[in-house]
């Protein structure tokens, strides 16, 4: 899979693409991540993106010239098109699913706005799939890109040192939360560890697991069986 990031902060992605999984993800050449900085398809002295909104009001908009030239130029660089991804308030809520369909894909253009958004046109004409990561307003959109690409990344085949890990976290399974995990020491601060897991019964332990899972999650597990006998 191959990442492509507009922004005008380009350099906010450096430690986040060089530390950790991502950094290690990206050496084994299981993706890849290309930050294009906007401002170089900008036009005159001041490589201006943004200006005042017409109607008046406070703060800049992304203007659509240098946004459309950008994107173009951008999607031209690899024979795949990427999907276009805008990240706004106003997207489709980022979630588990989502993010199983994004890592199907080839390729992701992540478009990331600044100050009050972008021109409407540029919604209206590049079309992109637009994504929020939930009912708040970050400074731009460079940290919702970060949340997409590390969502999405875990998700590639290799990533993740164990495949089942992917598989078993919160939200894998749709309403459901991750049942509690316990390491040593079996004490501490009179705070034990449940005897199930240390009784090597592997049958108990999937079945505690699961009750855990239902109840963390606030679902009755009466009823979660009776839907999934009901299914068979």
């Amino acid at each position: 899979m191959r990442f492509d990031v507009l922004t005008l902060f380009p350099e906010i992605f450096s430690g986040f693409l060089g530390e950790s999984l991502m950094a290690k993800a990206i050496g084994k050449g299981l993706f890849q991540a290309r930050i294009w900085n906007i401002r170089d398809w900008a036009g005159g002295r001041h490589q201006s993106v943004d200006d005042k909104p017409f109607g008046g009001g406070p703060g800049m908009v992304l203007m659509p010239g240098p946004l459309f030239d950008a994107v173009e130029a951008v999607q031209a660089d690899d024979p795949v098109q990427g999907i276009l991804v805008m990240l706004t308030p106003s997207g489709k809520r980022l979630n588990q699913a989502l993010a199983q369909e994004l890592a199907q894909q080839q390729r992701l253009v992540l478009l990331c706005g600044r100050y009050e958004g972008f021109d409407e046109r540029i919604r209206l004409g590049l079309k992109p799939l637009e994504i929020s990561i939930g009912d708040f307003v970050c400074n731009g959109g460079e940290v919702p890109a970060m949340v997409i690409m590390e969502t999405v990344m875990r998700l590639i085949p290799g990533v993740l040192g164990d495949p089942a890990s992917a598989v078993e976290e919160s939200h894998s399974e749709p309403g459901l939360l991750e049942y509690p995990q316990y390491t040593r020491p079996r004490v501490f601060r009179d705070m034990e560890v449940p005897e199930v897991l240390l009784s090597g019964d592997h049958s108990r332990i999937a079945r505690w697991r699961r009750e855990q899972t239902l109840l963390r999650s606030g679902v009755d597990a009466e009823s979660s069986k009776t839907k999934a006998d009901g299914k068979r």
